[in-house]
């Protein structure tokens, strides 16, 4: 950055040349100097219409109703400042995503309805008025952006010979500086910029095929840009960290996604610590939820990381569509069934057959063994939870309630098969009336508890469940209890609190989504409203 002048008056000079980078008159769009991006790259890559034509900035898709951007692109003066008002946008604006070439009628153009400003730094959540259908979100960087660090910027600015591109355009820039909430920016090529329509643009590192959002692009010198004076020949460029931030776009996003799903529709729940790459309870985020709709799809809800119980997940994936073959699922749990320290799930189908995903994350499920074939007498398997029932701390065990109401312990379950079945009760038409079961960690025992609702509303708590049966039971509710309308249930850590298995999630027959976080031998402690 040498040769500048004092590095407060650079930003100045940035804020005042470029912040207003949008703003134009008639109906034009304006993008990054540098390749038009191929058909179909980059979709993430939202251009952001204020006013029909008078101002136009650049975002990205974060979340499939929640794009982020620059705060100052809906500034009244950007030239005062980034701060503004959340809420209804003061302006029509409308929000295109998925569409590379703007003269096609790919992807998706929708209105956005609420502004969410940071206010600490130039940035906003902008919430759309309903959520972007087959377009995969950036997912946010964990890591700061590393002077030196090649990252890629697209935008749908003006370019240096036009000053409407129909294209996405895309270029090459290196990390300067960084300095608190911001960064510098510089282009690897002699024609890269960031021009007019720019602002609020991505800035992300490319791995794997994914996009990671390290920044939002907010100020530029513009040389090179179309219209800018010919005597200006700097490029540089400043963009807005969002890696220190991610709780707060967590807790943004999460308000609209548990109630865009119909929970009335949910047949199995298993909860997990399925994303991350084999994350453990010692985790600083709350556990993923994996679900089983009625029409035969399949969607993972990733933990969140932020404090704000209402919100618990950050994000859904669909793994599987409608009239998947999950439509056969009869039974399911999470858990770790290796020890490599991924979980995974394990299926009872409706042909009784049994299986093993080792692993499941946001890319789908991984490693599937079969641990019984079809036809075996896992058909009469009626509810299966994984838990740690015995000293193996590697691997959960299984514990299964059958169709006769016997129940048996698998212990060493995994991806290798079954091992050894410790049958701790005989049929007994008593055992015939649990509707839910699921292990958790209510007691601080040596081993998992388990948990069971019965179907005239009791649900109770069986300590320390081993290969030595039960050991007496708590009871948490009564008899004729309004948890006579649960129709799932899930145990995990749901609360960011110290990873013990002990927050009860409920899916209710009214389709209203709910849990219990902290719940203990003395009790349940309250109840938090995730949807209804």
């Amino acid at each position: 950055m040498s040769g500048r002048g004092p590095r407060a008056a650079w930003i100045a000079g940035l804020l005042t040349t470029s912040v207003a980078a949008g703003v134009l008159t008639g109906t034009q769009a304006h993008a990054v100097v540098g390749d038009e991006a191929k058909d179909g790259a980059y979709r993430f890559t939202a251009k952001l219409d204020l006013g029909g034509g008078k101002r136009s900035c650049t975002g990205t898709l974060v979340e499939s109703q929640w794009v982020l951007t620059a705060a100052s692109c809906f500034a009244d003066n950007p030239e005062q400042g980034f701060r503004i008002t959340g809420g209804a946008p003061k302006t029509k604006t409308t929000v295109t995503v998925g569409r590379t070439d703007l003269s096609t009628q790919t992807g998706t153009t929708v209105d956005a309805v609420e502004l969410v400003p940071r206010g600490d730094r130039d940035l906003v959540m902008v919430k759309l008025a309903k959520p972007v259908a087959g377009i995969t979100p950036a997912t946010l960087a964990m890591s700061a952006p590393r002077q030196g660090e090649e990252l890629r910027v697209t935008g749908y600015g003006r370019t240096k010979d036009e000053w409407a591109p129909e294209r996405l355009h895309t270029a090459a820039f290196g990390v300067g500086a960084v300095s608190g909430p911001t960064f510098d920016l510089a282009g690897k090529s002699a024609d890269a910029s960031l021009c007019k329509g720019d602002i609020g643009g991505p800035a992300f590192r490319e791995a794997d095929g994914k996009a990671e959002l390290v920044g939002v692009n907010s100020a530029s010198w513009q040389g090179g840009c179309w219209g800018t004076d010919q005597a200006e020949t700097r490029k540089g460029a400043s963009s807005t960290r969002v890696d220190d931030i991610s709780g707060w776009v967590q807790e943004t996003l999460a308000r609209t996604l548990l109630p865009r799903a119909d929970w009335g529709n949910a047949v199995h729940l298993a909860s997990g610590y399925f994303t991350g790459g084999g994350v453990t309870a010692d985790s600083k985020r709350r556990m993923d939820l994996f679900v089983v709709w009625k029409d035969g799809s399949a969607s993972l809800f990733q933990g969140a990381e932020h404090n704000d119980p209402a919100f618990p997940f950050s994000a859904e994936y669909k793994l599987e569509g409608a009239g998947s073959y999950w439509k056969d699922a009869r039974a399911v749990t999470g858990g770790k069934f290796t020890e490599s320290g991924s979980e995974g799930l394990t299926v009872r189908w409706a042909s009784g057959k049994l299986s093993t995903y080792t692993h499941v994350d946001e890319k789908g499920f991984h490693d599937e063994k079969t641990l019984a074939e079809r036809g075996s007498w896992w058909e009469h398997a009626r509810l299966i939870t994984a838990g740690r029932y015995t000293a193996n701390a590697l691997r959960d065990d299984l514990l299964v309630l059958w169709d006769n109401g016997s129940t048996s312990l698998y212990s060493d379950t995994g991806a290798n098969g079954i091992k050894k079945e410790t049958q701790l009760t005989n049929a007994d038409d008593g055992w015939k009336n649990a509707v839910q079961i699921a292990a958790g960690e209510f007691t601080g025992k040596k081993t998992a508890d388990l948990l069971i609702r019965w179907n005239d509303g009791q649900t109770q708590i069986f300590p320390g469940v081993d290969t030595a049966g039960y050991h007496g039971r708590i009871q948490l509710t009564a008899e004729k209890s309004h948890w006579t309308n649960a129709s799932q249930l899930a145990v995990g850590s749901f609360t960011k609190s110290n990873g013990r298995l002990n927050d009860i999630l409920v899916r209710w027959n009214t389709t209203d989504l709910s849990y219990y976080p902290g719940a203990d031998a003395n009790g349940l402690h309250g109840e938090v409203q995730l949807v209804g």
